[in-house]
């Protein structure tokens, strides 16, 4: 398994197009300085009403196929 750290910061109003299927994908550089494209689906169950934010570790298998987005 890999696993990739990143700080995320979308306020709740630019999450509705993520929301609402207008934009489909997040991309964010990890830790690493490595770009990971996301499907924005996977970050709905981390929506507040400020929107989501926080510290994240995505964990891939070897093939960076996704297995879990985790909140830290």
């Amino acid at each position: 398994m890999k696993q990739y750290r990143f700080t995320l910061n979308i306020p709740y109003h630019l999450y509705q197009t993520h929301y609402s299927g207008t934009v489909s994908t997040v991309v964010v550089h990890s830790d690493e300085g490595l770009r990971l494209q996301l499907p924005a689906a996977k970050f709905r169950p981390f929506l507040t009403q400020t929107g989501v934010k926080g510290r994240f570790m995505l964990i891939t298998d070897h093939n960076n196929k996704f297995i879990r987005l985790e909140s830290l």
